[in-house]
């Protein structure tokens, strides 16, 4: 699936974000920025994981050196977050980043905002708007009382007509808040008229399970919806976890096809097997196995093989034994508990 083809298409070093390309994968360096040896490996393991965009922290002139130690390092796309320094921007840049992510309201006045985008057409470098709830120009809140999406999406539009002005629209836009309805409503509105990407994430959405459960529903709510050109869910976490849960995220929304789709029972009073320890260990297992199949993991020999009849390979649970099928079909019975898994995954491989 990707993204909406109406939007704009920013190219960030070896990607691209919206104007129908792939919805992306994005994430953020957490080690300290001055620490470059350990943000070259985290990098690289997230790199790994398969993040396909990362960013990360430059709050001063030292951190520079770690900038081009992680550039020189990765193959995907490296962000600059700017908070205030508009020097630190235009220093990232010509050290290399691939996109500035800042908001103008921050920056400064209109010559240091004008500064950074000189610098970024200089360099074909674009610049995400990244408009937070909790940091909200103090007349657009004086206007709305409180942050609202209306608020977010005013604030959004401003900072856009601002680098507009300059000439400049290698623009994508992000409209974050820890309050999931919030940052719904906010993209919602925006997508409406918006002619830039939008880079869509519910912002410090906790630790990795209720983090991930808020991401879901408002990331996943508007990717259904078709708004949303790349992703990123924060969590209070390793980030490699934030880049599995948006993988996961996407495949099971139907974004992404690559790698195994999981089917599997809830059990019941029916189940006479460990299916739970099963489905567990063969989610694990074939992981990595890069094959488009939909395997199923059934607890009932009655009624498995029907209820993922639609399953390229899967197995079913009964007293003691089970039994493996493809397309509903019955291939093997009798197959004892503890050989389930193995003969799953043998047959997978000669797939």
């Amino acid at each position: 699936m990707f993204t909406n083809k109406d939007t704009k298409k920013v190219k960030i070093g070896n990607t691209y974000v919206g104007g129908g390309s792939p919805i992306t994968v994005q994430s953020m360096l957490n080690v300290s920025a001055h620490n470059v040896e350990g943000n070259v490996k985290q990098a690289l393991e997230l790199q790994e994981a398969g993040c396909e965009i990362v960013r990360i922290s430059v709050p001063d002139k030292d951190t520079l050196k770690t900038v081009e130690a992680v550039k020189s390092a990765i193959n995907i796309p490296l962000v600059a977050d700017i908070h205030f320094d508009w020097k630190m921007a235009v220093e990232s840049v010509y050290a290399g980043v691939d996109k500035v992510r800042i908001n103008p309201g921050n920056i400064g006045d209109e010559s240091k905002v004008k500064a950074v985008v000189d610098a970024c057409k200089d360099k074909n470098v674009p610049i995400r708007i990244g408009v937070n709830s909790g940091s909200l120009e103090k007349d657009i809140l004086a206007r709305y009382g409180s942050p609202t999406a209306q608020a977010m999406v005013e604030s959004g539009f401003f900072h856009i007509e601002l680098l507009q002005k300059y000439d400049f629209d290698d623009i994508i836009l992000s409209l974050k808040s820890s309050n999931t309805q919030m940052m719904y409503d906010a993209y919602s509105l925006a997508a409406e008229k918006c002619k830039y990407p939008l880079h869509v994430g519910v912002t410090e959405a906790g630790t990795k399970e209720m983090g991930i459960v808020k991401s879901s529903a408002g990331i996943g709510g508007l990717l259904l919806k078709g708004i949303g050109d790349t992703i990123r869910i924060s969590l209070t976490d390793n980030p490699v976890e934030e880049v599995y849960a948006a993988k996961k995220l996407l495949k099971g929304l139907g974004f992404r096809n690559e790698g195994i789709k999981f089917v599997s029972c809830p059990t019941c009073g029916r189940t006479s097997i460990d299916l739970i320890s099963i489905a567990k260990k063969a989610e694990e297992l074939l992981k990595n196995v890069d094959k488009d199949i939909t395997v199923a993991i059934m607890g009932c020999v009655v009624n498995g093989p029907g209820e993922a009849k639609n399953a390229d390979i899967g197995i079913a649970g009964g007293k003691g034994s089970g039994v493996l099928f493809k397309k509903g079909e019955i291939l093997y019975k009798n197959i004892p508990e503890d050989k389930l898994l193995s003969t799953l995954i043998d047959e997978i491989e000669k797939m």
